[in-house]
């Protein structure tokens, strides 16, 4: 029997087709299914399903496919939660997948960075779960305490009218009014509280903290009326077409109403505003609602009217009524920088959560990852970042040179790409506990293929950690001219076999956070805009004027 460990977007799907959570699929989307789910939004026999929902593997899993292999489907302590016997295996075009969900395929878009991210293979066939116990006992371990199967929370509702709200967000008065409004119009209704609580956004609030605030706000709603669950989905940001696939889960789940909200699911535009036209998300739903089995809500957005001491919609205000608002970009800031949050915007109790909760860009833990050639300078510019960071920074820095970690984490690793993907994917293990635990780690490695980085990227920013890929951009003939280490001639002369950039590939980035052309410019000058990057994102602030004496930062 084969062994694959789950990711965390992995797991929660796994959860979510055992329990039934995922109906009416019961296992991993195969090729017909999958094809018409990107282009009708429905399974092969006609039934409405708008997200593939499919089991990825890599190269080496792929290789070792066929009709009847079995693949325990573990956790990553080991423990096996269901096995698949294979059925099917295809290879899906990631750039179709991705613009047939998303509408986009610039992977700045963070479901079509996850989605890249995967294994190049999807697998099918029947699945079954080794104990249903045991999935109990895990799902007692990986999700919080308010967790629900879709039977439970069925029992629970008991077959009373229930209006489920999505959220991967604390709550906040506005939405609280949203909720309450929308509860005011189902007669004898109550409220579902049904936070994702696996990977959402990068840079969204742990969910830990997440359901803390939750539990916070019960008490500010109609006593018996409102209930909280957790709901262990892996969100992909599809705005309309995921706006559907939570409407469905929450059929699922006994609820008979959902509320849809201007802008669902979105992951914010690339430039600000949001990705997805602000109503799409509602037509979408509207068009499938007798199909799918739930009764849309609408809510329109809700602005703070000074004059009321309420929240109103904005066709409710009067010609020139004052208003307040503040963006969640401004409330980050207010709570990095330790400034106050009005009383209208938010329970103190919440504030007082997330400030304990959250952690300014600039006390994030923070990853930056240099990539490039042999010989490009990715060291000499991570040793000099280490330096000026541990003089300036108050985080730990942690720096990960390739070459070091050759030799002692990933000794005995050879030069296959298996083995390359596996070394990569150690050290961005190491990075994300890094920046799990706040710190800043510096790496600098090869790391040729683009999967693997972005793998890394994956990881970091599921750890709650800050991502910069910096791609020491010299050209081949520069790092051969260079060549201190005598490597390149090595490689040429048949000494060393699978010689990056001699007769194996590097993958340069497609659009790396930073690009430095290093035979142009020298290390101080390479160091100075990378620390003028971070300074400009907000990932340092609070630099000793001192500092400037080195010339690092004019």
């Amino acid at each position: 029997m084969r062994l694959l460990t789950l990711n965390e977007r992995q797991r929660c799907d796994l959860e979510l087709l055992l329990t039934g959570g995922f109906a009416p699929l019961s296992g991993y989307l195969g090729p017909a299914d999958y094809e018409t789910v990107l282009t009708r939004m429905r399974l092969a026999d006609g039934r409405l399903w708008p997200m593939p929902i499919v089991l990825d593997v890599d190269e080496a899993q792929a290789g070792q496919l066929a009709p009847g292999v079995e693949i325990s489907l573990q956790r990553p302590d080991g423990l096996p939660l269901a096995t698949i016997t294979v059925e099917e295996w295809f290879r899906p075009d990631l750039r179709r997948e991705a613009l047939a969900i998303y509408g986009t395929d610039d992977p700045r878009h963070p479901g079509v960075a996850a989605l890249f991210a995967r294994g190049p293979v999807y697998v099918s066939g029947p699945l079954r779960i080794n104990s249903e116990e045991r999935r109990q006992w895990a799902a007692a371990t990986d999700f919080p305490p308010e967790y629900r199967s879709p039977a439970e929370l069925r029992r629970l509702l008991n077959g009373r009218p229930t209006v489920a709200f999505q959220t991967r967000n604390p709550l906040h008065f506005a939405h609280m009014a949203i909720t309450q409004k929308a509860l005011a119009q189902v007669e004898d209704g109550q409220l579902l509280l049904h936070p994702a609580v696996g990977p959402t956004k990068p840079g969204d609030v742990d969910a830990a903290y997440r359901m803390r605030a939750y539990r916070l706000v019960l008490s500010h709603y109609p006593a018996g009326r409102v209930h909280l669950a957790a709901l262990p989905l892996a969100m992909r940001m599809a705005g309309p077409r995921e706006a559907l696939w939570h409407a469905l889960i929450r059929r699922n789940y006994g609820a008979t109403h959902f509320i849809v909200g201007r802008g669902h699911a979105d992951p914010g535009g690339l430039e600000g505003g949001l990705f997805y036209p602000p109503f799409a998300a509602q037509d979408l739903l509207a068009a499938h609602a007798d199909e799918a089995g739930i009764a849309p809500v609408f809510v329109g957005e809700h602005v703070y009217s000074a004059r009321r001491r309420c929240y109103v919609t904005p066709d409710e205000l009067e010609a020139d009524e004052p208003v307040e608002q503040i963006s969640g970009t401004e409330l980050r800031r207010r709570l990095a920088n330790r400034e106050a949050v009005p009383e209208w915007f938010s329970p103190p109790e919440v504030i007082a959560c997330l400030r304990q909760a959250y952690r300014g860009a600039d006390n994030r833990g923070l990853v930056l990852w240099l990539t490039g050639l042999s010989g490009s300078g990715k060291s000499t510019m991570a040793g000099m970042l280490a330096r000026r960071l541990e003089a300036m920074d108050q985080r730990t820095v942690t720096l990960l040179d390739g070459d070091v970690i050759r030799r002692f984490l990933s000794k005995g690793l050879g030069f296959s790409k298996a083995d390359r993907d596996e070394n990569i994917r150690r050290i961005g293990f190491v990075a994300s506990l890094a920046a799990r635990h706040g710190g800043i780690a510096i790496v600098s490695a090869i790391s040729p293929y683009r999967r693997a980085r972005a793998e890394a990227r994956a990881l970091v920013e599921e750890n709650g950690g800050l991502f910069v890929e910096i791609h020491a951009a010299a050209s081949l003939q520069t790092c051969l001219s260079r060549d201190a280490k005598g490597l390149y001639a090595r490689a040429m002369a048949g000494a060393i076999d699978a010689f990056t950039g001699i007769d194996d590939p590097y993958e340069k980035p497609l659009k790396a956070d930073i690009q430095l052309d290093t035979a142009r410019i020298s290390p101080p000058e390479a160091t100075r805009r990378i620390l003028q990057f971070l300074i400009d994102r907000g990932f340092l602030c609070g630099i000793d004027e001192k500092y400037t004496d080195t010339g690092i930062y004019q």
